[in-house]
């Protein structure tokens, strides 16, 4: 009886491998991509669509250290402040969320969700405020996390962000879930961002300018009658980070071949948006 059932189980798999095998079932990553491209151009299927299964498979292979913020641009409040000190800072980065910390960035207190402040608006005599009292707990994760576990637990937690450590416990960064949703489906635009239209340079006025990043440096030299250089760099965003020496933040600075730079929209990985200013 048993010697039946070993050999009705080895006649199935035999005939799922011979099945596989006409079919041309796909066995790789690789395989499986190839196989939704021809069916995109057999079915005719959306390019967006395409474009969100591809972000779904990479995530698979993605870890939190490709995506996260790192701690040199996080928007952090020190947890010995008053309202009156960190407030304005809340307001002018228009996030949602911060990391408090102690006396070292190292020291992650708690999580404030900005929308905890109503109440505090409200109330006349401040005297008596703890931010400690109204912090989110904390969720620290590794840089080696793979982003498609990460996304699961946020979903399953409720998360929307979380405090990224290196291998010796320190605070590398931290991500969100925003983050990883646009691993999926692309950017992911909010009311602050600054839209983009199809040019790559629009004048706002007689001295101020919105400019894409990746505009030519050749077409911005034409523009703007500057003389850089294209010999390393291809876009005038690569020019601009090389003036920083570091991905900036949203409205940084800086001064280049008598022209302000300000940064209007820029994301963990790249510049996207300048606003140029000449002299008045």
């Amino acid at each position: 009886m048993s010697e039946d059932r070993s050999s009705n189980g080895q006649e199935r798999s035999w005939l799922r491998n011979i099945m596989t095998s006409l079919t041309g079932e796909p066995k790789t990553r690789r395989e499986l991509l190839e196989f939704i491209r021809d069916a995109e151009q057999r079915l005719k299927l959306d390019a967006e669509a395409m474009n969100i299964i591809e972000g779904a498979l990479q995530i698979n292979e993605m870890q939190v250290r490709d995506i996260m913020i790192p701690r040199s641009q996080m928007v952090a409040v020190k947890a010995d402040l008053t309202p009156e000190s960190f407030v304005p800072l809340i307001i002018e980065s228009t996030h949602s969320r911060f990391p408090v910390i102690g006396e070292t960035p190292d020291e992650i207190i708690g999580i404030l969700l900005a929308k905890d402040l109503l109440p505090l608006m409200l109330k006349k005599d401040r005297s008596d405020f703890d931010l400690k009292e109204i912090l989110r707990p904390a969720t620290f994760i590794p840089e080696s996390k793979r982003l498609n576990s990460l996304l699961s637990e946020f979903r399953i937690n409720r998360n929307h962000m979380a405090i990224v450590v290196d291998e010796y416990g320190g605070v590398a960064g931290l991500v969100t879930i925003e983050d990883v949703l646009e691993q999926i489906v692309g950017e992911i635009e909010d009311e602050h961002d600054i839209e983009e239209d199809d040019m790559d340079i629009r004048a706002i006025d007689e001295h101020k300018f919105i400019v894409k990043a990746l505009t030519p440096i050749e077409d911005f030299n034409e523009h703007f009658r500057t003389e850089f250089s294209d010999e390393d760099f291809d876009t005038i965003g690569g020019i601009i980070m090389q003036r920083f020496g570091h991905l900036p933040d949203r409205n940084e600075c800086t001064m280049l071949e008598g022209l302000e730079f300000k940064v209007l929209n820029a994301d963990n990985r790249r510049i996207r948006l300048l606003q140029v200013s000449r002299e008045a």
